[in-house]
């Protein structure tokens, strides 16, 4: 069964970012919950938060935890795994392998997104070269600890130069034999770089591990222009039984994102 899910945000300095909720876990999870959400994504800082108070919030509200993002490593410390400073990068891994540990704990899925990088000043074959090391080394510690993938987010060509397509992400996986690699398919990338996003999906198939539920503008699904019909079918059509999670921005508030976000997830996922 597809489920769904909203994004709330530790990092200070993503105040602007596209996330839904900032802050306040126990009264955005309460939200959460009284709007029908079946889980929270979590974007949590470098500094880290309480796992105990989680594990409350989680059981009171009947919640539980999609994923966890390790944006704070790019966005407060600018660490990436393609970095030309081989100590960058090894600061980069580890903080993801404690992200990893933190999201395991809560049952989640990590996140690996703008911690990708880009290409520049090394080559890109260099930066694919480290990228894929690190993604081999923290999946199948991911794995062999917590029984969890890690995900990999392609992101838009405006934001990084390594991967940007579906298909082309699904191929380089397979060819790094990356077996514990999901793939974050986030359909505000994805309508920049894809021609079918439909098409893509069912391209990418059993891959596929979770989805960033946006519209073209980053908006809530329904502010926007994506077709999202064919999208819910094509994941029908794989048996995709994981989330589509709300990385959108607040617009023109979070309670007001919220709402129209689960009532387009309800209109097309469980009509």
């Amino acid at each position: 069964m597809i489920r769904s899910a909203v994004t709330v945000c530790f990092i200070h300095e993503a105040k602007n970012g596209p996330f839904v909720f900032h802050g306040d876990l126990d009264g955005h999870a309460r939200l959460a919950a009284n709007l029908g959400f079946d889980a929270i994504e979590l974007f949590p800082p470098v500094e880290g938060m309480d796992l105990s108070q989680i594990r409350q919030v989680l059981r009171e509200f009947g919640l539980s935890v999609s994923a966890v993002g390790t944006g704070a490593g790019w966005v407060q410390r600018r660490w990436t795994l393609t970095d030309l400073d081989a100590i960058v990068r090894r600061q980069a891994k580890q903080f993801i392998r404690h992200i990893i540990d933190f999201s395991g704990e809560l049952g989640a899925p990590a996140i690996v997104g703008s911690m990708q990088g880009n290409s520049g000043p090394a080559t890109r074959g260099e930066a694919l070269k480290w990228f894929a090391e690190a993604l081999l080394e923290l999946s199948e510690y991911a794995f062999e600890k917590w029984e969890m993938p890690l995900l990999y987010e392609p992101l838009n060509r405006y934001e990084s130069n390594l991967i940007n397509h579906l298909s082309e992400t699904a191929s380089w996986l397979e060819s790094i034999s990356a077996r514990h690699v999901r793939i974050l398919s986030d359909l505000f990338h994805a309508n920049i770089e894809e021609a079918n996003i439909a098409e893509a999906i069912r391209g990418i198939g059993s891959r596929l591990g979770h989805v960033h539920f946006a519209d073209s503008n980053r908006e809530a699904v329904g502010r926007g222009h994506t077709a999202m019909e064919p999208i819910i079918q094509a994941l029908h059509d794989i048996h995709y039984h994981g989330y589509l999670s709300a990385e959108i921005f607040p617009r023109p508030t979070p309670e007001i994102a919220a709402q129209a976000t689960i009532d387009s997830f309800r209109k097309l996922v469980h009509p």
